[in-house]
């Protein structure tokens, strides 16, 4: 039931973008010092799910000529200036990704929460 709501659908795509994000980071940090890796990142999420999101055509029979689009993304390099060793990871920059990323987390997780108490108040349920 919760799938086929519009903000719903967005709250889950947004913590599957932060979620992603966060580990791309982690994966930048844990190789600060490796020579010669380059830092990545996730492009940002309106970029990945569209701008206006109030029609979501989707494929319901094979005979439809749109096909469902995914929605995830690659990570593409983002680093900044280089160090000696060709490592160009900023460990300020992916601290300051990951604390962006635990907030759109925590969005999206919030929203989704709201959108279920709304949910049950409208039906009658308090719990």
């Amino acid at each position: 039931m919760f799938e086929k709501l519009g903000l719903t659908r967005m709250a889950q795509a947004l913590a599957a973008h932060s979620g992603a994000r966060v580990e791309v980071v982690a994966r930048n940090i844990a190789n600060a010092d490796t020579p010669g890796f380059r830092a990545m990142d996730m492009p940002d999420f309106r970029t990945i799910y569209g701008n206006d999101v109030s029609f979501v055509p989707r494929r319901t029979r094979a005979a439809h000529i749109m096909s469902e689009e995914s929605q995830s993304a690659q990570a593409v390099p983002s680093g900044t200036g280089m160090a000696p060793n060709g490592n160009d990871v900023s460990l300020d920059q992916q601290m300051m990704k990951a604390v962006v990323a635990r907030q759109s987390h925590e969005m999206a997780l919030a929203i989704y929460q709201n959108t279920s108490a709304i949910l049950r108040a409208s039906l009658g349920r308090n719990t």
